[in-house]
């Protein structure tokens, strides 16, 4: 079984570890890098096929597949410090360092994977998107839910963009919230009662398109249709995908 190097303990690294470790009958050893220490030692303290190393160089040494989860203003740093092997394969979830980048700072490693992995890698639930296509890279992430291909890098830059819309989708509903608690629910009830209508939606969004499904949900003259049509009054739609060209280009410079 292949051995995992990570460098970089955050978020999406200890997503994709539990992933790989909880409730796993024979998961495979993983090695973290001293980064992000309390949360590599906290993994570690979880799963015994996890370990943390001394060092990054560390990693790389004792793995053939290394995971870069840096952030993207400190990857050039982090990286000028280590000495690759011809044999690791790099899966990269640096956001918008480009192929022809990842390859000058990993030579001599051969193959370089770009990889968008999801928070939802920890319940094996993430749809990772990963170009090229490459046998190391979906033997790691079609475990944790899925692997999609797009044809070239560009679309996965578009993929990386989708991304940014977390923050901007839990503030709706954080919006939908407040405004039920200003009219008199208690806030803790407020946001129960949205997290489960839209948990539950989210149930749903796997059976049929979202075009499909939005015109399920909009009843001519009812509720839903005028509140989706005071938005797309407001520019809603429009102001999003300009917020999403704009993400793109920042990914692309």
């Amino acid at each position: 079984m292949r051995a995992y190097g990570f460098v970089g303990a955050g978020e999406i690294t200890a997503a994709i570890v539990e992933g790989l470790s909880a409730d796993v009958a024979d998961p495979p050893a993983v090695f973290l890098s001293p980064r992000g220490r309390q949360v590599a030692h906290e993994l570690a303290g979880r799963f015994p096929n996890v370990a943390v190393c001394a060092s990054n160089q560390e990693v790389l040494d004792v793995a053939s597949v290394i995971v870069l989860a840096v952030r993207p203003d400190v990857a050039r740093e982090v990286v000028a410090e280590l000495e690759f092997r011809p044999d690791h394969v790099v899966l990269s979830a640096v956001a918008g360092v480009p192929l022809a980048t990842l390859r000058e700072w990993t030579a001599p490693a051969a193959p370089v994977v770009r990889t968008i992995p999801l928070p939802q890698a920890a319940r094996r639930q993430s749809l990772t998107a990963v170009f090229p296509d490459h046998p190391v890279a979906r033997g790691l992430f079609e475990p944790l839910g899925g692997v999609v291909v797009p044809p070239d890098e560009p679309t996965l830059d578009a993929f990386s963009a989708a991304t940014a819309t977390f923050a901007a989708h839990l503030d709706y509903l954080a919006t939908i919230a407040g405004w039920l608690a200003g009219h008199g629910v208690e806030p803790g009830a407020a946001d129960a009662y949205v997290t489960h209508l839209f948990a539950q939606l989210g149930q749903s969004l796997d059976t049929a398109s979202l075009t499909v499904l939005t015109a399920k949900h909009t009843t001519p003259g009812g509720i839903n249709q005028q509140l989706m049509t005071a938005l797309r009054h407001d520019g809603v739609p429009g102001s999003v995908r300009r917020g999403l060209d704009a993400v793109l280009a920042r990914l692309r410079e």
